[in-house]
């Protein structure tokens, strides 16, 4: 399946081009929301496509009872938060689960609605408290790099969290920000300026 897709050419393994698929879809829909003026009927239409969509996927999962809390983000963004009783399955470890989760309900909608809106699927807040997390560590590495006068390369991470720390330092003047490195290995760099 790699030669069809072109992956063994290119010399990527399949987490390598998964990583490259997600940043390509994160940049779409980053391009294809900007400037588009989305109104509530349009809203409330994606987070029923979306809330369907993510229970028609929980279905193949044993999670009971569930809550699906759906809400707007800081960033535009549908977010779907999963209440219940043992959810630990749909975060997995270190959220690959959630990721995997969120990108499977995402490209699904985008398919069913035709065009790009960023949903956000959390599990009890799960991703609510990494982001937390990411930003205190954002905050940290940009006090570090104007402190001591250089730049701080921060550990690889999914395209997701280098969107939070793009983000959580885009206002911060003392700073700049960039992604570097390729497949899993891409990472943020903060710059002073």
């Amino acid at each position: 399946m790699e030669e069809e897709l072109g992956y063994v050419d290119a010399g990527l393994d399949d987490a390598e081009a998964a990583e490259e698929v997600v940043d390509e879809a994160i940049e779409a829909v980053e391009e294809d929301v900007e400037g588009d003026e989305i109104t509530e009927e349009d809203l409330d239409h994606i987070a029923d496509v979306a809330i369907g969509v993510l229970q028609s996927v929980l279905e193949y999962f044993s999670v009971g009872e569930i809550t699906i809390d759906e809400y707007e983000g800081d960033e535009g963004e549908l977010i779907l938060d999963i209440t219940g009783d043992d959810l630990a399955i749909l975060i997995g470890r270190h959220g690959k689960t959630l990721d995997a989760l969120q990108f499977l309900v995402s490209a699904i909608t985008v398919r069913t609605i035709g065009y790009r809106y960023p949903v956000v699927v959390d599990v009890e807040g799960y991703k609510a408290r990494q982001r937390e997390k990411l930003e205190s560590i954002a905050r940290s590495s940009a006090n570090r790099a104007v402190h001591q006068h250089r730049s701080v390369k921060m550990r690889p991470m999914t395209p997701y969290e280098r969107r939070i720390i793009h983000i959580a330092l885009r206002d911060d003047p003392r700073v700049e920000t960039a992604s570097e490195g390729e497949g899993s290995s891409r990472h943020v760099v903060v710059v002073p300026l």
